[in-house]
């Protein structure tokens, strides 16, 4: 079986129509996506609005996550204000028979290195868990050095960092993800976010990517990383044409990076997942109003022209 922190991580949305947790529309998203074979499903990630949710709502997506995932593994998101919130939440995750934890390091006052190490600290020592590292900046605002990656990546129980975008640049990408790798033990995974990216960090030679596009949509983002992964040798070398074609099947989705990175990933894959009757409309949790009639419409003929239609 692929390791939950390998190949293709998915992320749904949490659909949350006049602030209310969808729960038929939930499930139905996290078994489309167990049924299109990705490696994990990640409930309650940032595509997954875990910030806005009260705890229950968070444990109840969690289980829900788990029980329509059909045996494919799931992850959850952790992250909250305080840590004594942050143990509740892996709590309800293990509970409910999650794979492992995603935890980003959640504040309002802004944080110190040591206020982070030893957030993960504490919550390795709690759950039995494996933690992803959720290095998020754009939510976050906090940046996370290469030498606190190898300092939480030697804590017991971490299994995977989840990486900003990489260089565009193929040689420095690559060498930015050997900086990463001098500094944190062989088993602990990279994995790369940014979907527009992705194809980049994965040939660059990252282990897992993170998506939000996979949440809705997970076929195309499957085709890139299986291009990016076909006949990856021991040596982590791809076959001739590989990178290539991964880079190929990444630009064919040109059209969707530019309205990530006009109106943010997660307002732009609402509206896919509206547009494509999977989930309520204005399911985005309040104050969130999602994008305008006119940038839906934006949105629609972008799936056109690709010939998404889910």
């Amino acid at each position: 079986m692929t390791s939950p922190f390998t190949g293709l991580s998915a992320f749904p949305l949490t659909p949350l129509p006049s602030d209310h947790l969808d729960e038929p529309a939930f499930a139905r998203l996290v078994r489309r996506l167990a049924g299109s074979g990705v490696d994990s499903i990640t409930a309650l990630g940032s595509t997954g609005s875990y910030a806005y949710l009260t705890a229950e709502e968070r444990a109840r997506v969690a289980r829900l996550a788990v029980e329509n995932a059909d045996g494919t593994p799931v992850l959850v998101g952790v992250g909250a204000l305080r840590t004594s919130h942050v143990l509740r939440h892996a709590d309800d995750a293990a509970a409910a028979g999650a794979a492992g934890l995603l935890l980003a390091p959640v504040s309002y006052q802004p944080l110190t290195d040591h206020d982070v190490l030893e957030l993960f600290r504490t919550v390795t020592e709690h759950s039995g868990l494996p933690v992803v590292v959720y290095d998020n900046p754009g939510t976050t605002h906090f940046r996370f050095s290469t030498e606190l990656y190898g300092r939480i990546a030697e804590l017991p129980g971490i299994a995977s960092i989840k990486i900003p975008p990489l260089p565009a640049d193929a040689a420095e990408a690559r060498a930015r993800v050997e900086e990463i790798r001098a500094v944190i033990p062989e088993h602990v995974t990279l994995g790369i976010s940014g979907d527009g990216s992705a194809a980049a960090g994965l040939t660059a030679g990252c282990d897992a990517w993170y998506s939000v596009l996979a949440g809705t949509l997970p076929e195309p983002a499957l085709r890139i990383l299986r291009a990016a992964q076909r006949g990856r040798l021991a040596d982590g070398e791809a076959e001739d044409g590989a990178a290539e074609d991964a880079a190929a099947e990444s630009k064919r989705l040109e059209p969707l990076w530019k309205l990530f990175a006009e109106f943010g990933s997660l307002r732009v894959i609402a509206a896919v997942a509206e547009e494509l009757g999977l989930v309520p409309h204005r399911c985005l949790p309040l104050p969130l109003q999602g994008l305008t009639e006119e940038q839906r419409t934006r949105v629609a003929d972008t799936l056109d022209i690709l010939g998404l239609d889910g």
